[in-house]
């Protein structure tokens, strides 16, 4: 299936209460999605607690006191915020930060709560854009940590890491275009045995000091922040590595449903990771020494090799996690809206959501391997790490909070107590990471920045060309009735006119009509709409609206987890009793040549920008899969 042809495909939808096997199947097929990035952490999230900047020694006190906050931080945070609460929130069925949005703005403006809409639609946008930074700087960090392993294996190795890292990256990237589904099936089995691996391995150092197991007393969180006010405040910059990853459990939830999630989280993913970092604690008690790299140090002699292996795929598997949802988030965009058209093939002939987008690509892979070569180790991008996703979970409180007082009517006692107590742990880890700022931290937030600009100026200046479009327009009644008064010649064929607006008289078929003189005997005028939904019914995907004179206006309607296909809605009309045949077939597009003006509306740079945006976007031919010899294209100037 090429991106030139594409053909749409009915999603696959879970189900909602699987029990069985297939249960264990989705289950299985989640951890090695869901989980990759949050089961990587303990590659590097206790030495980045310990690292020496910071001030804190691996004393007794200090080990058990930030081993308490690492331990509640997994279970308030992904517990009890992500699995017990967010993932209720699914706009039907798909979770994600824009999925979030869309569900909110589907609200009527009397639901939903006093937050106004351009603020939610922000806060969606930058939350959106914060995941970019995250899916740019998880492959780095989960690779160079994982091949760390090195320097306790061979020393001598140790000026390999950054080559092997950036190989290994570099790889990863340039398959993407074949698609994950000849490895999806492997990764669940690769994450079973990682989660496997370091559970045993907690396991083994528990056993040496089983007095660690203490720390999940949350006294020690809170008399280490009594005892060292600033220096816990500044370690939360470095846990909050632990629950990285915790936005993937709302993101995938349309591909695997909530039951899966949350049973693998609490059978297999929780347990592992709680009993890995006890494990590392109990390591730091016996040789503070050990701080260097506590993961590998905990493991035998004789399983670092293994080790190493499975810790490597396993950060391949998180990478592939992240890279696969910056796809999916980016398609999700151009149905909303927020981007330009972009390159989507669909890798598997079975599956919808297995796209690849070449362009972002090319961008994660640059942006990533810049990282790689910049920092150099997991413990420099540790200080870019974390921004991101703590700006990410504090709007998703704000998002969840509208949602549950506009469509599930909580009381604001209720809404307002989940707010306030999770925007504060949030609020807590972001200040912490903006100290980060200076040393790598500013990396996701300038990616964010990047991006938040790029969204918001395609989507008000599509606004601002369609209002210059709809005044050259003409009122469709006014043009159809012109046709039983002398009209213009009527050719034989069927003329297919694609109009952004699902009113009026596109301008395209008035230029077509200035310029050519012709008509032809039967004219459609196809809007593609975008909704926000996820998925449209099939049964709703076409209305037609006959008018008189052989004129059609056809409305396609789409979700933003679909890609349209003109050919298909054509096929579609002929089932609904206009019958065209595909060499008597014309489509005509409109190509406008911006002219950036002074003004109102958008300043001039930003025009600039998105006439930049505008040229560089895919042809609609190729988005729409429009058979590109049938096209007929006229451009118009246009000074916005």
């Amino acid at each position: 299936m090429t991106a030139e042809s594409p053909v749409p495909m009915q999603r696959h939808h879970v189900d909602s209460n699987p029990t069985g096997r297939r249960l264990a199947l989705l289950t299985l097929t989640a951890l090695g999605v869901v989980y990759g990035d949050i089961g990587t952490s303990p590659l590097y999230a206790i030495k980045e607690c310990f690292k020496p900047e910071y001030g804190l020694t691996p004393s007794t006190q200090n080990v058990f006191g930030v081993l308490s906050m690492i331990v509640w931080s997994l279970i308030l945070v992904v517990s009890v915020k992500y699995v017990g609460y967010i993932l209720r929130a699914d706009n039907r069925g798909e979770g994600g930060v824009l999925a979030l949005l869309a569900l909110i703005l589907q609200q009527p403006d009397s639901a939903r709560v006093k937050v106004g809409r351009t603020t939610l639609i922000m806060l969606g946008l930058f939350g959106g854009a914060f995941l970019y930074g995250d899916g740019i700087i998880t492959p780095a960090i989960s690779v160079l940590g994982a091949v760390e392993g090195l320097e306790i294996i061979a020393p001598q190795l140790s000026s390999y890491v950054v080559g092997i890292a950036f190989v290994i990256i570099a790889l990863l990237f340039s398959f993407q275009h074949h698609g994950t589904a000849r490895v999806g099936g492997m990764f669940g089995w690769i994450m079973l045995a990682w989660f496997s691996s370091i559970a045993l391995l907690g396991v083994r150092g528990i056993i040496e000091h089983p007095a660690i197991l203490a720390a999940v007393n949350p006294w020690y969180a809170v008399s280490f922040f009594i005892e060292h006010p600033m220096r816990s405040f500044v370690v939360l910059g470095a846990v909050v590595l632990v629950v990285t990853g915790g936005e993937a459990l709302y993101a995938d939830m349309g591909h695997f449903g909530k039951r899966p999630i949350r049973l693998a989280w609490f059978a297999l993913v929780l347990p592992a990771l709680l009993l890995n970092y006890f494990g590392q604690g109990a390591l730091l008690l016996g040789n503070p020494a050990a701080v260097e790299n506590p993961f590998y140090l905990l493991a035998p002699e004789w399983f670092l090799i293994p080790l190493l292996v499975i810790a490597t795929l396993a950060a391949i598997v998180a990478s592939q996690a992240l890279i696969s949802g910056a796809f999916s988030l980016t398609q999700q965009a151009v149905q909303l809206g927020y981007t330009p058209r972009v390159t989507i093939v669909h890798t598997s002939k079975d599956t919808a959501g297995q796209i690849y987008i070449p362009e972002i690509n090319t961008a994660l892979a640059i942006g990533t391997l810049l990282l790689v070569v910049t920092f150099r180790s997991s413990t420099a991008l540790g200080a870019a790490y974390g921004v991101a996703v703590t700006g990410t979970m504090a709007i998703t409180n704000i998002l969840f909070y509208a949602i549950a007082r506009g469509q599930w009517q909580w009381s604001g006692l209720k809404a307002g107590s989940f707010l306030a107590f999770f925007m504060v742990i949030d609020i807590a880890f972001f200040s912490s990471n903006l100290l980060k700022v200076p040393h790598g931290g500013w990396v996701p937030l300038a990616i964010a920045l990047v991006v938040f600009i790029l969204m918001t100026t395609w989507k008000r200046g599509r606004i601002l060309l369609r209002t210059k479009l709809l005044d050259r327009s003409l009122p469709i009644d006014t043009f159809v009735e012109s046709l039983g008064h002398g009209g213009p010649v009527r050719v034989p064929g069927t003329a297919i006119f694609m109009t952004s607006e699902s009113e009026g008289t596109p301008v395209v078929l008035l230029h077509h009509l200035k310029h050519n003189k012709v008509l032809h005997e039967k004219v459609i005028l196809l809007s593609i709409i975008s909704r926000q939904v996820p998925e449209v019914p099939s049964s709703e995907r076409i209305t037609l609206e006959p008018l008189d004179h052989g004129i059609y206006r056809v409305r396609a309607e789409y979700g933003f987890m679909e890609t349209p296909n003109v050919e298909d809605i054509r096929a579609r009309l002929g089932e609904a009793g206009i019958k065209t045949r595909r060499m008597d077939t014309t489509y005509y597009l409109g190509r406008e040549e911006l002219i950036c003006a002074s003004g109102v509306g958008m300043a001039r740079w930003r025009k600039k920008l998105f006439s930049v945006m505008a040229r560089n976007a895919r042809s609609a031919t190729q988005y729409f899969g429009i058979p590109a010899n049938r096209v007929v294209e006229l451009g118009t100037q246009i000074e916005f």
